[in-house]
Formats: C-alpha cells, structure tokens, sequence
C-alpha cells in the first residue's frame, strides 16, 4: 500500500551562497548542496536504490525545467503542494557518485522569507524529499518500492532522522539569546508586513 515518504538529510549552507555572489537572475538568493542520497540505509532505516532514484530524478528533471520545483516551508502529510506555503523553487538536479544535489532559489514569498531569514542567522533547518510510495521489510531494512513516486522537497523545522539540518556556517560566535531575539524581531517584521500581525 502507498503511503507518504519524508526522509530527510543535513544540507550545509556555505555563507558565500547567500552574497551577492549567489543570486539567482531575478537578484534571490540561490544555495545548493545535497538533495538525497542511495544506496545507504537512512535514520527512518529506509533503503532507496540508486536506479530508483535515478527514474525519480530524470522525471523530476522535466519538473525542474517547467519551473514547477517548488517546496514547502515545513511539509505536510499531503500529495498536493500548497502554494500559499511554497518558499522555494529547485533550478538545476545533478547527480555526484550516489548523491543528489540542488541549486535551490529562495523565493520572496511569505515562507520563503521566513526561512531566508532563518538561514541568515544560522537556525538550522532541515530538507526533506517527499514522495509516494510502497516500502517492503528485508531484515532490519524497509526496501522503497518500484511504485516511489517523487513529489517534492521541502525545508523543515523538525526533520524525521536525528541531527538531519542545514546550516549556515558562521565566523566567530554569538550569543545565543541575543540570536533568538534577532530571529524573532526578523519574523514579526516579515509576518506584520501587510499591516496586520497574526496571534502569537
């Protein structure tokens, strides 16, 4: 039986990917790194081959082209991508040995702010693929099945595998709470934007 597949991997953001250097034409910022992984077990102890992945990743590449690639800012158990969350767009796939990896352009919707601001003062966050599929039990492995269907990925604040975040990696240190209080000044004046602040 189908069900939804959230798997989630680290995604390291140089600070060097969100200068001047790292735009995409429209003047967003662009980072890249690591998408997805095969041939490895992963924290859920799911095992995707890499022929798997390379079927998903050639018709996903199609999507990639149609400027159709979003991703949410936090997924849902859902098949649909929610537009009004979308924070994200993929513009290029490749593969590097059993890696997927992805220059993603940061969108200047409501989300997409948010999670801009949230990698800027080094929060991590997580990438997470979502798809649809069957999984079979082999041992202590739950094989993904032939009927996987790739869907999207998307940025979270709470990834399923343990120590699976994306990071920016700063110089120097800096106080934590004066970090969150920066964090959380940056969110309200994005959320309150429009001129109406939600509850809190």
């Amino acid at each position: 039986m189908k069900q939804i597949l959230i798997e989630t991997i680290p995604f390291t953001v140089s600070p060097v990917q969100l200068t001047e250097g790292m735009r995409a034409p429209s003047g967003n910022p662009m980072v890249e790194g690591v998408l997805a992984t095969a041939e490895v077990k992963n924290g859920n102890g799911r095992y995707y081959s890499k022929d798997l992945w390379n079927r998903e990743i050639d018709k996903y590449q199609e999507v990639v082209n149609q400027n159709r690639a979003c991703g949410e800012l936090d997924h849902p158990e859902s098949q649909i991508i929610n537009l009004k969350n979308v924070s994200h767009i993929i513009r290029k796939i490749w593969w590097d040995g059993d890696k997927v990896l992805g220059k993603i352009e940061i969108l200047p919707t409501t989300a997409g702010n948010i999670l801009k601001a949230l990698i800027e003062n080094n929060v991590m966050v997580g990438v997470s693929s979502r798809g649809m599929g069957s999984l079979k039990e082999i041992g202590e492995t739950m094989e993904v099945q032939d009927d996987f269907e790739l869907l999207c990925f998307d940025f979270v604040s709470t990834p399923s595998n343990p120590g699976s975040y994306m990071h920016l990696i700063k110089e120097g240190k800096e106080n934590n709470a004066n970090s969150y209080l920066k964090i959380n000044s940056i969110l309200t004046d994005i959320l309150c934007a429009n001129g109406t602040c939600p509850l809190f």
